[in-house]
């Protein structure tokens, strides 16, 4: 009985130790919040070749939407979400001549054509509808999102993959889904895109290895971080722009967690989140790498929480870019 007591009490003690080691671990490898460009990711070209500066999302709205497309290595799927947006975008224009608009692409330090693909839609339609935002080395998805966010002029701010897996259409639910929720007094709410409704069809036909860890990360989303919201990771998400402002000022992860360290800021603000079912179909060429980024997505939500518990991160006002 003794030597049972001995085991429990060294297992009690390795644990402790080995949570004040992750604490510890968590804290010190905490990055802080980066808003600073570059030279060159200040200014964006017009369809002559002038540079021009972005403005900033401190700024006040002078149109009504801005669709930031992050792209990493995107020059052969991008066109064709390009031409569905660019279609769907101009045909409203058409019905709603109050409806403004811009696309950003944002080029994470691609080594292929992206920015130059990107460039032709520059020409096509003009720079005050489509810009590029080329960064000088990649920061992750997150980090580009965060990046175009902050050069938009919209009032309301969609982010949109770059291989169209989300039918672009679907805009309307989304904001739909915004006007549902309680955007007043401060003018502030999130309407994500969900593929849950897919969940049944994605479990019959994925491996029982990836079934599980896609549960797994459903379970430390909840755990750590976001609640109430079944799917955090679709990339077709729309916010008001005070929204953008609040949640993108205070993000650390730029990579492929970025989502729900968003929704966890926006739940410490108290920001209403809608989630709408959206047309989604798997697109090949994913730089999701399925069980490595898994792997990797599971330790930041651990650390997210475990940063922000020990004050290594903190939730910040709002503030300008260099």
């Amino acid at each position: 009985m003794d030597c049972l007591c001995e085991i429990i009490h060294c297992l009690v003690a390795l644990a402790v130790a080995a949570l004040i080691v992750v604490l510890l671990i968590a804290h010190l490898t905490a990055g802080m919040v980066d808003l600073k460009r570059h030279e060159k990711e200040k200014s964006f070209l017009t369809a002559t070749g002038e540079k021009e500066p972005f403005p900033s999302l401190h700024d006040p709205s002078s149109l009504e939407l801005s669709v930031i497309v992050p792209a990493y290595n995107e020059e052969l799927r991008m066109p064709v979400m390009m031409e569905e947006a660019m279609g769907y975008l101009e045909n409203r224009q058409k019905q709603q001549p109050l409806f403004t608009y811009e696309v950003i692409v944002v080029d994470d330090g691609s080594s292929d054509q992206t920015s130059e693909v990107a460039l032709q839609y520059t020409r096509k339609y003009g720079a005050d509808k489509v810009r590029v935002l080329t960064l000088v080395k990649n920061r992750g998805k997150g980090g580009a999102v965060r990046m175009g966010t902050l050069s938009s002029r919209g009032k309301l701010i969609l982010m949109a993959d770059a291989d169209g897996a989300t039918k672009f259409a679907d805009v309307e639910k989304v904001e739909a889904g915004l006007h549902d929720v309680n955007i007043k007094p401060e003018n502030m709410a999130v309407s994500c895109g969900s593929r849950a409704h897919l969940e049944e069809e994605a479990v019959a036909s994925r491996s029982m290895f990836r079934t599980f860890l896609m549960y797994g990360f459903h379970f430390l989303v909840w755990f750590f971080c976001v609640r109430g919201i079944k799917d955090t990771q679709c990339g077709f998400k729309l916010f008001t722009r005070e929204a953008a402002l609040k949640t993108f000022s205070s993000l650390h992860v730029e990579r492929w967690a970025f989502d729900v360290e968003l929704l966890y800021i926006a739940q410490c603000f108290k920001i209403p989140i809608a989630e709408v079912a959206v047309n989604w179909t798997e697109i090949e060429g994913s730089k999701l790498v399925p069980v490595w980024s898994w792997l990797q997505m599971g330790r930041d939500l651990v650390f997210i929480r475990l940063r922000y518990i020990t004050g290594a991160w903190k939730l910040e006002s709002p503030r300008k870019t260099d």
